[in-house]
């Protein structure tokens, strides 16, 4: 079956911003994707093989196979572009792989849903390429690219979060949270604004900020074989819950924090109405431009720890797996390891807005910001790609949101998510 008959019916509409996350600059186009049939950036008069990804950041992407297809033009690919969302994206892939379709070669996926796709089947094996990415490749994206210690994609593009702090308010950024809690509350008392803001919703976003203060205190949800739940392991869940559980009863935390996502974090940070911001790095050029009410009184900073020592992150990004339905699993493997450790294909993710995964790409760079970015990321955590980990996620949030607010027991919240952690390493 030919690639082309493989297709999918429907033209996706999408629109993609940039983050901003390395250069800083903000990216956009939207529309119908050129050529119009198929879904596909029509990059290839014959393609060979199809790549199935998000629309968001598009013209990225179309730059990167544009550059395979130049050193390629026996073996070309063509992208067919997703929405830009992560749910309808999931869905799509899922719907493909379930009907047996094969529309799609290889697959962008998210880094969380590594273990999901292995354990139903639907991704190659990529162990053999284990030599070439570690080392060379993020330590965290590699994480995120495996089941059970077993590789089943490979890192292609990456994110991280940083600590916004108001530098006409703060000398020096914090490196601990009981340090960032102390300033924060001073400075926010003198300025008469708010401390902090973040992401406090019931959504995935309030788990990711959980789980970096979680980290930072030392812990790991699930032991190296991810065979069991350690969540419950020393008291890491606890100081976490603790600190944000203070947070909000004092104060601390934005009015509003508890129902607060990303944008809102930003518009408040950017209307000159908090100390401390924790986001992630596509907020910048806003925070610079024209109108903003802290441009020129801000920098960014690696978020802090319980300790003090170093630094985390929950990783972002996209990681490239092949699909078990693919008619041309050897090309799409070829691509996947090219895609992963060309230094020009990885070269112009740093030179636009996602962050690569190739760890050379941050060495010797003049850019302040891009080496920071470098230094967070090389010691991000990536959230358990296991199966259920949806489940967990959800969770999470329904059991430590209402903790955190003093609406449920936090005891009781913290063994009901160690029960779904253990849940999620058997979902099927």
């Amino acid at each position: 079956m030919s690639v082309i008959a493989r297709r999918a019916g429907a033209a996706v509409r999408t629109c993609a911003a940039g983050f901003g996350a390395l250069v800083l600059t903000v990216a956009a186009a939207c529309g119908e994707p050129p050529g119009g049939g198929g879904g596909t950036a029509g990059l290839a008069d014959d393609p060979r093989f199809v790549w199935a990804l998000t629309g968001a950041d598009r013209q990225i992407h179309e730059a990167v196979a544009r550059l395979w297809n130049e050193e390629n033009p026996d073996r070309r690919v063509d992208i067919f572009f997703l929405a830009p969302t992560a749910d309808e994206q999931r869905q799509a892939l899922f719907q493909d792989l379930q009907s047996q379709a094969g529309g799609f070669d290889v697959l962008g996926l998210d880094v969380i849903w590594t273990g999901e796709f292995a354990n139903f089947g639907y991704l190659e094996s990529l162990e053999e390429f284990r030599p070439r990415i570690e080392g060379t490749s993020l330590a965290g994206a590699v994480d995120s690219a495996q089941w059970r210690e077993e590789l089943y994609a490979l890192p292609y593009s990456s994110n991280g979060a940083l600590l916004y702090y108001r530098t006409d308010l703060i000398d020096e950024p914090p490196t601990t949270w009981e340090e960032l809690y102390e300033t924060g509350t001073e400075a926010a008392g003198k300025a008469g604004v708010s401390a902090y803001v973040g992401q406090g919703d019931r959504y995935e976003g309030f788990v990711v900020n959980f789980l970096e203060l979680y980290w930072s205190a030392g812990g790991e949800l699930f032991d190296d074989a991810q065979e069991y739940s350690t969540f419950l392991e020393g008291d890491a869940a606890e100081t976490a819950l603790d600190f944000m559980t203070e947070a909000y009863e004092t104060g601390f935390y934005a009015e509003g924090f508890d129902s607060m996502v990303e944008d809102d974090a930003r518009a408040l940070f950017q209307a000159g109405e908090a100390v401390y911001m924790r986001n992630w790095p596509y907020a910048v050029p806003l925070l610079e431009g024209e109108g903003s009410a802290v441009a020129g009184d801000f920098a960014v900073a690696p978020l802090p720890t319980f300790t003090g020592e170093g630094t985390t992150s929950a990783l972002g990004g996209l990681n490239n797996a092949v699909s078990s339905l693919s008619d041309t699993p050897k090309l799409a493997r070829e691509f996947v390891l090219w895609a992963a450790t060309d230094p020009e294909a990885q070269a112009i993710l740093a030179d636009s807005s996602l962050p690569p995964t190739l760890t050379s790409a941050y060495d010797d760079v003049d850019d302040p910001r891009l080496e920071l970015l470098g230094e967070v990321l090389a010691q991000a955590h990536a959230r358990p790609p296991v199966p259920g980990y949806n489940a967990l996620s959800l969770a999470i949030q329904d059991n430590l949101h209402p903790a955190y607010i003093g609406q449920e027991n936090p005891a009781a919240a913290l063994e009901d998510v160690d029960q779904a952690a253990d849940a999620a390493l058997e979902q099927e």
